[in-house]
């Protein structure tokens, strides 16, 4: 056995037909074996074998200046001929500066921030999702203080919501799906839901205070349950309408008492509760293979042209006599036109994120979360606006809340129970 010894190479040649080591720049034999690494150089060396009848050795000559730093020795790759040559586990960095691994001739990058730490990344979605939710909410009360037309400002909403999408889409984040005729029928019924439940809440943000609005919106599952079973003929259990019991015997305790009720915030709230169940149910008649934000730019796009008619025969007349003179003397133009733009774009990102949050997390932890966001809401809109708030209304608000949770909570066990059983009959 012959051993050339060099610094840093360590070569084993057990045959005696392979004499030497060549380092060619350019030159490449048929038998070889190359190793990759990347230099801060440009350029990159070969390592090749020649074969040549044994004489005597000879030293490597290296004919290049590059520097190669070799941290560890890696496993050796063998070829054929006995010739045995040390695998170099090499750190270097690709081209956007990230550290690499060569191991095994391939290249390991290294995890991203987003990879090694998961659940941040999920609270910080959570997060920003609560935090966009809490500063629409009172952002938007404090337009309708000094502009009170509701079905103009859901027009805003989705006006921004739209133009945020097209841009999106002529820059390719995402990439805009296509849409045929097919499909755009069955989205309208659930776009008419959306618009008509989204102008009802601004309606009745507009008439009382967003903690009674919010309130009364917790009675939403009772009505999702009564659609399921009534509409959908789907079975509901006992334990769930049990669970509902206390929502809405809060929600009954807390209108009774509070301070801003009025027919008009209670009504148009639960109509706006009606037309969100009703999306729903048509969301699961219309289920199509469309990603959700390219599906949401659609009902958001659908929904403007149905809030447009309303809010010009309903608003216009006043907007134009005196709404938009009146604000704009309140206020001043600049900051009238940066309120209705960032409510817009406030509600089309809080949406978009409770989204993005479901897509993370398994449906039971999304529903508490859901639920723990209503109470952020109610709690920082009665700090804000300063709402005064009757001992009734507060622990009715608090027994509707917890309704709520329970019944998220059953809900999703029983939904994850049926994907369970689902998975295993498919097995």
């Amino acid at each position: 056995m012959a051993y050339v010894t060099t610094n840093p190479f360590h070569l084993s040649i057990q045959s005696p037909r392979v004499s030497s080591l060549y380092v060619l720049p350019k030159r490449i034999s048929k038998n070889y074996a190359v190793l990759k690494t990347r230099l801060v150089a440009s350029k990159a060396s070969s390592l090749a074998f020649s074969p040549l009848p044994e004489k005597r050795q000879r030293p490597v000559v290296l004919h290049s200046s590059k520097v190669l730093r070799f941290f560890s020795w890696g496993q050796q790759l063998k070829r054929r001929g006995s010739v045995e040559l040390p695998v170099v586990a090499a750190a270097a960095a690709d081209a956007d500066g990230r550290e690499i691994e060569i191991s095994d001739g391939y290249v390991k990058p290294s995890k991203s921030f987003a990879e090694k730490f998961p659940a941040l990344i999920t609270g910080f979605f959570f997060f920003m999702w609560y935090f966009l939710n809490v500063i629409f909410n009172i952002l938007n009360k404090k337009v309708y203080n000094y502009f009170p037309y509701p079905y103009f400002v859901s027009v805003v909403h989705l006006l921004v919501g739209v133009a945020y999408c097209l841009v999106s889409w002529a820059v390719g984040l995402p990439k805009r799906a296509p849409i045929n005729k097919e499909l755009l029928l069955l989205l309208t019924p659930v776009a008419f839901c959306h618009a008509l439940g989204h102008v009802m809440s601004n309606v009745s943000f507009a008439a009382v205070a967003v903690s009674f609005t919010h309130t009364i919106k917790a009675l939403e599952p009772f009505f999702n349950a009564a659609a399921s079973q009534f509409v959908l003929g789907h079975q509901i259990p006992l334990s769930l309408w049990l669970s509902l019991a206390p929502v809405v015997i809060g929600v009954s305790m807390a209108s009774l008492t509070e301070l801003s009720f009025n027919w008009l915030g209670f009504t148009s709230a639960m109509i706006s509760n009606i037309a969100f169940t009703y999306r729903s149910v048509y969301s699961k008649k219309a289920m199509t293979g469309m990603d959700s934000t390219n599906l949401y730019a659609y009902i958001s796009i659908i929904a403007l042209f149905f809030c447009i008619p309303p809010a010009i025969l309903i608003e216009g007349p006043q907007l134009m006599q005196h709404g938009f003179t009146a604000a704009i003397a309140k206020v001043g133009l600049n900051k009238f036109l940066s309120d209705l733009f960032w409510i817009g774009m406030f509600y089309h990102l809080y949406n978009q994120l409770a989204t993005n949050t479901l897509e993370r997390v398994a449906p039971l932890t999304h529903a508490v979360g859901n639920v723990l966001k209503r109470v952020f809401v109610i709690g920082f809109s009665i700090v804000v606006f300063g709402n005064r708030i009757s001992t009734q209304t507060g622990i009715g608000t608090g027994i509707a809340i917890a309704g709520v949770a329970i019944y998220s909570i059953i809900k999703a066990n029983i939904e994850e129970q049926k994907r369970k059983a689902a998975a295993t009959l498919a097995l």
